[in-house]
């Protein structure tokens, strides 16, 4: 397992946030996502997809969120990465 993978997430894509932590977070790890402990175990990913989904006046410009799933650190920042990283 390498020790960080990032991908890039459009938030203007119509593919829940939730859905590419997890698939981000299986790659990384060399598992299924279907193998992963559902991500609301970890965070609330409803008001996850709220933080970052766009605004009447834009798409929020900063701020991250970082927390722990299955075994790994994950930062989502306003630019839309998603960085996982081995704990």
């Amino acid at each position: 397992m390498d020790d960080c993978y990032a991908v890039q997430y459009d938030r203007l894509d119509d593919e829940p946030l939730s859905v590419t932590i997890a698939d981000a977070v299986a790659t990384h790890c060399g598992e299924e996502i279907t193998e992963l402990e559902p991500l609301h175990y970890a965070i609330n990913a409803d008001a996850l997809e709220r933080l970052f989904e766009p605004r009447a006046n834009g798409l929020r410009t900063g701020g991250s969120v970082t927390f722990r799933y299955n075994g790994c650190t994950v930062t989502v920042t306003a630019d839309g990465e998603i960085r996982v990283e081995s704990a």
